[in-house]
Formats: structure tokens, C-alpha cells, sequence
């Protein structure tokens, strides 16, 4: 009788669950994508923004990077007053203010405009990734959640190779008086806005108000996932560990040190690759475009190899090693003076650094309590988005003082390798201790 009870709630969990990813996945991936895209089209814009404004490398690379400071900076905030709002409102305020600041970098005038609006963008988008992670939270079972959390990653990936040739099409534009790359801020921050209007409508507050669930439906959903929560709450109780205590612990400062350097060359390579690319000369904006989204659609693939091999053969800290390994020579060999060459060995280097992000997750989530596993990884995440200032900064001042970006490419390599060697020291879970000095396992995930 339990049986029969069972599996008519289990179907109709299923069935609101896969109505639920239908109704919201793709337009949270179509956000995803306008998310990627407004934060680095400027890496397509160096050479016009130099040419129509004087902008130098030194002020484009502090620039780019100061996006990164106002995400860091707004992104704790910006999660408390979701959790106020609501995740469909705080989603659409996201989308619609991000939009606006990045259609207003078409009117940039000096290095100081051009500095604020980036740091605005930042404090904007600030919130993004962890409002739709929340979202998920709201609507989906663990099981569910899992799955749909992938595929709305996968995103990323298909914003590295859709970012250059929308992008570069865009640039070709001109009339009423604007240059092609304002009006490519223009319509990319523009479609922005519009996005925000589909998120209001189509995004719904609660289970409850989702007119395309059945009654049962909804009831299966809301009960599974009020069980979760209670489950959670009763699991974590109330602990809470401050940043800086967390930043006692030797590993978690490895761990945001690892990241770190994966987000250094990440970076790096996607604000100053469209610039390594003209170098090989002779091309228009467009084909800019097609050939800066070569190096990623060789990295998806990379990415599925590596994740098939090590899931086979399990050393996670080995394969990282390998993926940042392989970074740091398409790195070194990147500064050689034959830019068609560089440009080859960036995405060998690709190959490298984005499975590199991929591998490195599992090792922290190995380790750590699950009492303070969503603190850690959030500090993590943010310290090593900081990565995303250092790098583009630091290659604007050295093309700037030297004509050059081979010494923040060789320096991009060690990171690299200093990395490769870290990844070694970390290690899985063991005995954690508590306040009164007496050993408290970790439970297996």
C-alpha cells in the first residue's frame, strides 16, 4: 500500500520537476549568455577605445578589472537583500541594471568614465550567479537541482564561443553619429534590458503561482522541498564561521590560492586574446570574433575529456595539476613573437586552465564540513574573482611600460606552475575539532 501510495507522488514530482526546468532553464541560460557577454565585450573594444579616446593599455586592463572589485565588493549585500526580495525580483532588478550601465559604456569619454561605469557594471551584476542558484533552491528537489545547476553552467561555456562572433558583427555597425563599438555596448546592454522584461513575466515568485503546474503538482514540489530545507536546517544547526577564521585554516588559504591562480589566467586570456589575435593582422572585427571563439570551443571539449578521465582514474589533485601543467606551457610558448603561433598556443593553454576550473571544485567539497561548506566556497569564489582585476590590470600597465605582454604571460605561467605544485598539498576530509578540543568528523557526501 505504501507502494502505491509512493509512486503516484514520486511521478508527479517528477512531472513538476521536469515542467519546472522547461519553463525557467532556458531563459536563464539566454541570461547567462547576456551576463558573460556584457562583462567582456570590452576586450573587443581596446584598439577603438585607444584610437577614438585615448585610452591606454595601463587605463583598459585597471578598467576591465575594476568590474571584478565592485562584483566582490556588492555580491554579499546584493545575496542578503535577495533573500528580502525574492529571487524573481531581485533577478529582474539584476538583469535590468546591469543592462543600462553596460548600454552606458557607449558614452565613456575618459579613462575616469570609463573606470566608474566599470565598477558600476560589477556592483550591477554583483548577485547574478547565486540569485539563480537560490531560484533552483526554491523550485527544484536536490536530485533536480544537481542537474539543472549543469546545465545553466554550461552557459559559460557557451558564452566564450558565442561572446567573439556576436561581438564582432556588432562592431561593424556605425551611423547617426556613434562608432561601431558604442553601438555594440548599445544593443548587447540593450537586449539586456529586454531580458528583464521576459524574467518578470515568465519567472514566477512561488510554487503556488505557477499557473503551469497542476494542484498535485505543486503540492508534490512544495512538500519535497520543505522537507529538504528541514533536513538542511536540522543538519547545519546554527553554526556560522566568520572569513577570518575560516582563513586560519591552512587549506582553504590553498584552496583560494588555487583558485586564484585558475581565475588569473581565465582572465587574462579573455579581456587581452582579442589583442594577441589582431596582432596576427589583416583581420576585420568579425573575424576577430570567429577566431577568439576557437580557443573555448577547443576547451569544452577538453573539459568533457578531462571530467570522463577523472572520474575514471580518481586523483582529482593529480589531474589539476596536469590541467594547469599544460596551462603553463601554452603560456610560455604564447610568447613567442609570431602571432599566429601565440595564438595557437593560447588554445593549447585553453585546454588547460578551463578544465583547471572544472577539476578544482571537487577537492574543496571533498574537505570541508558540510556545516560551512556554502561560506568556504563562497569566500573562495570571491577571492579568486579577484583574480579577474589583478590579471587585465597588470597586462594593460606591462603593454603599456613596455610595449609588450610576454612578462605577464611568463608570469601567468608560473602562477600556473606554483599551482600545479600546490594542488599536491591539499587534502580530503579528516578530523575537524571543535571549540571544546574534541574531534568531530565530517560526514561523506
Amino acid at each position: 500500500m505504501n507502494s502505491a501510495i509512493a509512486t503516484p507522488a514520486a511521478d508527479l514530482l517528477e512531472s513538476a520537476s521536469s515542467k519546472v526546468k522547461r519553463h525557467v532553464l532556458p531563459l536563464f541560460l539566454i541570461m547567462f549568455i547576456a551576463n558573460y557577454i556584457d562583462r567582456v565585450n570590452v576586450g573587443f573594444v581596446n584598439s577603438h577605445m585607444q584610437a577614438d579616446l585615448g585610452i591606454g593599455a595601463a587605463a583598459y586592463g585597471l578598467g576591465s578589472g575594476l568590474f571584478f572589485v565592485g562584483y566582490a565588493l556588492f555580491e554579499v549585500p546584493s545575496n542578503v537583500l535577495m533573500q528580502k526580495y525574492g529571487a524573481r525580483a531581485w533577478l529582474t532588478r539584476i538583469m535590468g541594471t546591469w543592462g543600462i550601465v553596460a548600454a552606458a559604456m557607449a558614452f565613456v569619454w575618459n579613462d575616469t568614465s570609463f573606470y566608474v561605469l566599470r565598477f558600476l557594471l560589477g556592483i550591477a551584476e554583483a548577485g547574478f550567479f547565486p540569485g539563480v542558484v537560490y531560484y533552483f533552491t526554491q523550485w527544484l528537489p536536490q536530485k533536480e537541482r544537481g542537474k539543472a545547476v549543469a546545465i545553466f553552467l554550461a552557459g559559460s561555456a557557451f558564452a566564450s564561443v558565442l561572446s567573439g562572433p556576436i561581438t564582432g558583427s556588432l562592431l561593424s555597425i556605425s551611423g547617426f553619429g556613434l562608432h561601431g563599438w558604442q553601438w555594440m555596448f548599445l544593443i548587447e546592454g540593450g537586449f539586456s534590458v529586454l531580458l528583464c522584461g521576459a524574467s518578470w513575466m515568465l519567472l514566477k515568485s512561488r510554487i503556488g503561482d505557477a499557473h503551469w503546474l497542476s494542484a498535485g503538482e505543486q503540492r508534490a514540489l512544495q512538500q519535497a522541498i520543505a522537507t529538504e530545507q528541514a533536513e538542511r536546517e536540522a543538519a547545519s544547526g546554527s553554526a556560522h564561521v566568520s572569513a577570518i577564521k575560516l582563513l586560519k585554516d591552512p587549506q582553504i588559504v590553498l584552496f583560494c590560492f588555487l583558485y586564484f591562480a585558475i581565475q588569473l589566467t581565465i582572465y587574462a586570456a579573455t579581456f587581452w586574446l582579442p589583442t594577441i589575435i589582431r596582432k596576427m593582422g589583416g583581420l576585420t572585427d568579425f573575424q576577430v570574433g570567429l577566431f577568439n571563439a576557437v580557443p573555448w570551443m577547443i576547451a569544452m571539449v577538453a573539459m568533457y575529456c578531462f571530467a570522463l578521465l577523472s572520474a575514471r582514474w580518481r586523483f582529482q589533485q593529480a589531474w589539476l595539476a596536469v590541467a594547469l601543467v599544460i596551462a603553463a606551457c601554452g603560456l610560455f610558448a604564447s610568447t613567442t613573437g609570431n602571432a599566429v603561433l601565440s595564438f595557437v598556443a593560447i588554445c593549447f593553454s585553453a585546454i588547460g586552465f578551463k578544465a583547471a576550473a572544472s577539476l578544482f571544485w571537487p577537492i574543496p567539497q571533498g574537505y570541508l564540513d558540510a556545516r560551512v561548506a556554502a561560506g568556504v566556497i563562497a569566500l573562495i569564489n570571491s577571492v579568486g574573482n579577484l583574480g579577474g582585476f589583478f590579471a587585465p590590470a597588470t597586462f594593460g600597465y606591462l603593454q603599456q611600460h613596455t610595449g609588450s605582454v610576454s612578462g605577464g604571460l611568463y608570469a601567468l605561467g608560473f602562477a600556473s606552475l606554483i599551482a600545479a605544485a600546490a594542488a599536491f598539498l591539499t587534502r580530503k576530509r579528516g578530523p575537524d575539532r571543535s571549540r571544546d578540543g574534541h574531534a568531530v568528523h565530517r560526514g561523506a557526501h
